[in-house]
């Protein structure tokens, strides 16, 4: 069997338990509870005024191929899961061919880390996180087709089917940079320019009329309404610490990990800031000397960039923001392991056992999305200050019958959040109508996001 499927099967089978996994937290806003994915002619009314065109289409795809039941989205995202598996594996090698001769395995083995790390389940098993996933797709096909020297307008019209999924595609252009600039013999940079000129303006046109769009205008104003750049740039200082922490502990996943804003320096927080700039330091140093290093530390910057730096978001960090980062931090580890010249078998032997723990892990992971109460009962768990969270799991307890457990819920929500708040109306709801949930199926905003929609 050759590889490309071998991977494509290995990525299919490690999420196959997402098949079976329900609705979740913010699918009741973007797919059960919104209309314009229900339907074409519905959609077709909001692609004018609204965002994320390409994003919407595939909802209203799955939407329609299953009737408006989970399994076809599920199913839908596994298999994009896939197909991004085997492109990273292409560009893996299209990379590794310039720099050494011989690092296939060590390309393999880390398209099979991103392939099965638990860290990917929040980006495939949760049904609205194929946001992330999808445009990766778009996203990895252009850059494939930018590294073979297939047509650039292939390669400029995937990128701009990812930035009409997911706005973070915005940065392929620093990806593509990135690539150009990890050799041992770069490229002029005449030639650079050539190749990539098309791509640059491309991200700009898009990113000027983004801004001129009143959403997405809107969604700016609240953003830096709620911190400024100095106090968010501190906060993600400990937000990137977690989510490279959640690589190494995969079995402490979260989806609603509730980190706080910061806005002073502590010692342990100046450490981890050191330790981060160390880290990019070394990526920027290596990009000629050892440059699957530099290659793999800054790609994992690059990709956490739109999502963890200078724009504030209501959530601090969330784990799919790891989703195409992951792959850059594996490469490097892979192809640097590969050149300590160890014994075969034991190579061999401790990638196999690597991908057996993160496969099991991950399937364990993705049980967790099996219900509403299940989910919420693991995030409460990881995070017992989180008043949403607790606030999620009394509203899935009261649906499903059990109001005792879903006051206790709520009672804990108060305790951490504002009184007034989304789990006090729940718990008045609850206490007036008797163990059964109020009427509406999610009455707004249970769940509130600032990302655009």
């Amino acid at each position: 069997m050759s590889r490309a499927p071998l991977l494509a099967a290995s990525a299919v089978a490690a999420f196959a338990a997402s098949l079976g996994a329900a609705f979740q937290f913010d699918d009741y806003n973007v797919i059960v509870g919104n209309p314009a994915v229900h339907g074409w002619s519905a959609l077709a009314g909001e692609l004018g005024p609204g965002l994320r065109p390409v994003l919407k289409a595939s909802y209203a795809l799955s939407w329609t191929l299953g009737g408006g039941e989970p399994l076809a989205f599920h199913a839908f995202n596994v298999l994009v899961h896939a197909l991004n598996t085997v492109l990273l594996y292409f560009i893996g090698l299209r990379l590794a061919a310039r720099w050494q001769p011989g690092l296939e395995n060590a390309v393999l083995v880390a398209a099979l880390v991103f392939a099965l790390h638990p860290v990917q389940t929040e980006a495939v098993t949760y049904a609205s996180g194929r946001s992330v996933s999808l445009a990766a797709a778009f996203y990895l096909g252009a850059i494939l087709v930018y590294l073979r020297g297939g047509a650039r307008w292939a390669s400029l019209g995937l990128f701009a089917l990812a930035c009409g999924t997911r706005e973070t595609a915005l940065v392929l252009p620093a990806a593509l940079l990135l690539c150009e600039l990890a050799a041992r013999q770069r490229a002029p940079w005449r030639d650079i320019l050539r190749r990539q000129g098309a791509h640059w303006l491309l991200a700009a046109g898009l990113a000027t009329a983004s801004l001129a769009h009143e959403r997405y205008a809107r969604f700016f104003e609240v953003a830096f309404g709620q911190r400024g750049i100095a106090d968010n740039l501190l906060s993600q200082v400990e937000g990137i610490g977690y989510l490279v922490s959640r690589l190494f502990l995969p079995h402490r996943l979260n989806i609603d990990p509730a980190l706080p804003a910061l806005d002073a320096w502590d010692a342990a927080l100046a450490l981890r800031a050191i330790a981060l700039l160390a880290l990019l330091a070394l990526g920027i140093l290596s990009l000629r000397t050892r440059p699957w290093i530099g290659l793999g530390v800054c790609w994992f910057f690059v990709h956490l960039a739109p999502t963890n730096s200078f724009v504030p978001r209501l959530d601090i960090a969330n784990e799919r923001q790891l989703y195409l980062a992951l792959w850059g931090l594996a490469l490097a580890v892979a192809i640097q392991l590969s050149r300590l010249s160890l014994p075969a078998i034991a190579t061999r032997a401790t990638a196999l056992a690597l991908c057996a723990l993160l496969a099991i892990l991950s399937a364990s992971r993705q049980l967790d999305y099996r219900t509403e109460i299940a989910l919420w009962e693991t995030s409460v768990r990881e995070a017992p200050w989180n008043a949403r969270a607790h606030n999620n799991l009394g509203y899935a307890r009261a649906l499903s019958g059990d109001g005792e457990g879903a006051a206790r819920a709520y009672r804990a929500a108060l305790l951490f959040g504002p009184v007034g708040g989304r789990a006090a109306y729940n718990l008045e709801a609850l206490l007036t109508r008797g163990t059964g949930p109020a009427p509406d199926r999610r009455p707004p905003p249970r769940h509130a996001r600032t990302r655009p929609q």
